[in-house]
């Protein structure tokens, strides 16, 4: 039984590294040239350096010593392997497409409607462009490795395309589930399975730049918080991850597969479901029940899929090396063993991401925030009486806000739809958004206990100038306010200095207040943190007073 592995962060380069050379990503401040950090770094070290403007530079070195003290760059990390497709090989095929119905994929319309197409990235392992299922739903498509994508040896990205998108078109085949979706074909899986760092950032910043409106990366990295020898956090594809989110990109991830961790089922979903705004997505099997092959996450689980079971397009080139005699020609019945019982959260994900397409297509003003609660809060509940016996009723670990139901989802169009934040991703010193204002101002942004757990902003002031802020979180949370002084890269993680906290408010409860002269002069940041369950609106003001007014207001 053949696994496919996604081994992520090696041998990206087109040229050979030089010999005792590690490979490194480089973060850049915002704002920061890349062209004139990376050559700041090609002075110091005398190697080459490569970009992926504006979010980071790579570079093959033998050691990162320097590196994080050079004007503009915010963070170092070595690039090893770690990322694997979300893909659990399994028995022969035994149904086909039955998760259409499971998840009312066309329930919301008497017929099909005329939608405006959305662009959406399939990050994988390229697509078979003359398939006649996909031939005409490509935008466009561009390769991150030495072969081509109109290729596809290994199959696993032409399936997850047939689910997005196969045609419509009242012939043998199958039907996508995003009939108004135009593909973004990417291509960073090598024949031998393996991915480089640099391959899924740069396929991410192409997508971004070819106006995908959304991302489905179905493939991840072990995430365990109690074993950091085995964490595979990059910061190089949060980096990636939050660039498409700042520019208006919804991103989807599957939690990945427990055949990957380090046991079965595993509690914690994968990267890049694990960060910051991307909409995790688990598996469920036709009967209800969660496959013990998906990931658990009590945090990063926000959706389930149907996962198991799921039929769908293969490589014509593969079918037929497979078996040539099959009928089913181009489609995963006649496929390798692996592909003929198509099991995997990566096979739930495109469920996800070709809904996120039909919200957008039907709302095209909707934002990236918007549409992951759309999809999240209208699942159907996953509970002992829909077939989950582990499952308990509301969000669990197992499925998130539970099982994608697409007709829900269009169907809250026509209510009141959430509060968007227009200033995401604001979730760290290094990308918090600057507020102006010589006397102060007051911000209205959401924050998400699941989703979107800090907010941060930069703030000016002067020596000796005074900063009364005010928050009023979501009703019935409990939320926080701190004040970090100038320097501060990090807010949150093992890498945060508290030496650098000027003050924090100490309310429980949604209300909170700082009051604090400023030190130094400098850009402070204000932290907004929601520390227990819950999501929705919150105020945030502040004023300034210079030391002279506070000085004339405090005389008799």
């Amino acid at each position: 039984m053949r696994r496919l592995v996604l081994a992520v962060f090696l041998l990206a380069l087109a040229t050979p590294a030089p010999a005792g050379a590690a490979r490194f990503a480089v973060g850049l401040q915002k704002g920061a040239s890349p062209r004139l950090v990376a050559q700041r770094i090609e002075a110091r070290t005398g190697r080459r350096v490569s970009e992926i403007p504006p979010f980071a530079l790579t570079i093959d070195a033998p050691s990162a010593y320097g590196l994080g003290a050079i004007p503009g760059v915010t963070w170092v990390e070595r690039l090893r392997a770690s990322r694997r497709l979300s893909f659990t090989p399994n028995d022969p095929l035994t149904a086909r497409q039955w998760y259409l119905n499971r998840i009312h994929a066309f329930d919301a319309w008497a017929q099909l409607p005329s939608l405006p197409s959305v662009r959406v990235a399939v990050i994988d392992s390229g697509i078979d462009a003359g398939h006649p299922e996909l031939e005409n739903q490509i935008a466009g498509g561009a390769s991150f490795v030495a072969s081509s994508w109109q290729t596809d040896t290994n199959g696993h990205g032409t399936f997850v395309a047939g689910e997005i998108a196969a045609a419509l078109n009242n012939e043998l085949g199958i039907a996508g589930v995003a009939f108004p979706a135009e593909m973004l074909v990417a291509k960073v899986v090598r024949n031998d399975g393996t991915i480089s760092p640099d391959a899924e950032a740069r396929a991410i910043r192409w997508a971004v730049d070819h106006r995908a409106q959304v991302i489905n990366l179905s493939f991840g990295g072990v995430r365990d918080p109690d074993d950091r020898s085995r964490d595979t956090y990059s910061l190089l594809e949060a980096a990636a991850v939050q660039y498409a989110v700042s520019n208006g990109v919804l991103v989807v991830a599957a939690v990945g597969n427990a055949d990957s961790a380090p046991e079965q089922p595993w509690g914690y979903a994968g990267y890049p479901a694990a960060l910051p705004h991307v909409v995790g997505v688990s598996a469920v099997a036709r009967d209800g029940s969660v496959p013990s092959f998906s990931n658990r996450d009590v945090l990063y689980d926000d959706i389930a899929a149907p996962g198991e079971d799921i039929f769908s397009t293969l490589p014509r080139g593969l079918t037929a090396g497979a078996r040539p005699g099959c009928v089913l020609q181009g489609y995963s019945d006649c496929g390798p063993i692996e592909f003929r019982k198509g099991d995997g959260t990566s096979f739930s994900a495109p469920q996800v991401s070709a809904a996120a397409a039909l919200l957008l297509a039907a709302e095209p003003q909707l934002q990236p925030d918007q549409v992951a609660e759309l999809l999240t809060r209208s699942a159907a509940d996953a509970e002992p009486a829909s077939g989950c016996d582990r499952c308990s009723s509301g969000r669990d670990s197992l499925t998130g806000w539970g099982v994608l139901d697409v007709a829900s989802a269009i169907k809250t169009l026509d209510g009141t739809l959430p509060d968007a934040d227009r200033f995401e991703a604001n979730d760290e010193a290094t990308t918090a958004v600057r507020i102006w204002g010589r006397r102060g101002q007051r911000i209205r942004a959401t924050i998400d206990y699941w989703d979107d757990q800090v907010d941060v902003y930069k703030i000016k002031l002067r020596r000796g100038q005074r900063l009364v802020a005010k928050l009023r979180g979501p009703r019935g949370t409990d939320t926080n306010l701190f004040l970090w002084k100038p320097g501060t890269r990090r807010v949150t993680g093992a890498a945060v200095d508290r030496r650098l906290l000027a003050a924090q408010s100490k309310s429980p409860g949604s209300f909170e207040r700082i009051h604090v002269r400023a030190q130094v002069s400098g850009w402070y940041f204000l932290e907004v943190k929601v520390s227990s369950t819950g999501a929705g609106r919150y105020s945030l003001s502040f004023r300034k007073r210079h030391r002279r007014a506070a000085l004339q207001a405090a005389r008799p």
